[in-house]
């Protein structure tokens, strides 16, 4: 009786880790896809020269989509569908910003830097969760909170700059905020997938690239800062 019910222990485990993998590929696979998409959309938004202000309606819808379509398609086929719709906008909505630093002296530097920096961090970061699978759900909370104070905080310096008083020390803690909390995010949206805490691969997708995405744009600000935006 004993070893039947370690078969099945055994099976159930089998079944599990299948499941996880398969999560894995998924996931993987589509966060390939929608970066290409992403980026595809990049170079269209800066070939035809966007404005500023589109990009800024581009990012809103996209996180429209992001926080009520989003999760009410997850489950469905038209999930990856709001996928795609989501990453294209905010790839889109990042043709300005690049053509910003692309228009500076050392601007190519800036930009290769921190899409080499934002690739290492990935990779790394996946790298070791993929090997140790060690969990990372103890996080949850501290990145939960450490993102509603960074975000608040973000609006506070963007409504400063709005209105004539610009706060860049202020501007620049929050993206050395953004860039650490979004690798944290990094760490533990992989270890929910690892460890089976994230069975959906359209969410667990939307979450790595969102994470991606943020570090990025806060090292770009952050560079261009720092290797002083010569122009």
């Amino acid at each position: 009786m004993q070893t039947r019910f370690e078969n099945v222990a055994r099976m159930d485990g089998a079944v599990a880790v299948e499941e996880t993998s398969k999560v894995l590929r998924n996931t993987y696979m589509l966060l390939s896809m929608t970066l290409l998409f992403s980026a595809a959309m990049a170079g269209l938004s800066m070939a035809l020269n966007v404005p500023y202000f589109m990009s800024l309606v581009a990012s809103l819808v996209a996180m429209g989509l992001l926080w009520f379509v989003v999760p009410r398609t997850a489950n469905s086929g038209a999930g990856i569908g709001v996928v795609f719709g989501v990453t294209g906008l905010l790839g889109f909505g990042l043709g300005p910003v690049l053509n910003h630093y692309l228009g500076l002296a050392n601007g190519a530097e800036i930009v290769m830097l921190a899409l080499g920096i934002t690739a290492l961090a990935f990779f790394g970061l996946s790298g070791y969760v993929l090997m140790t699978r060690k969990d990372f759900s103890f996080m949850a909370g501290f990145l939960g909170i450490g993102v509603l104070v960074a975000f608040i905080a973000g609006i506070v310096s963007l409504v400063a700059a709005m209105v004539g008083y610009p706060l860049p020390a202020l501007a620049l803690t929050v993206s050395a905020m953004f860039a650490v909390l979004m690798c944290g995010m990094i760490l533990w949206q992989t270890s929910e997938i690892v460890n089976g805490g994230e069975t959906n691969y359209v969410l667990a997708t939307v979450g790595l690239y969102v994470s991606l995405y943020n570090l990025f744009t806060s090292l770009l600000h952050l560079l261009g800062a720092f290797m002083g935006e010569r122009d």
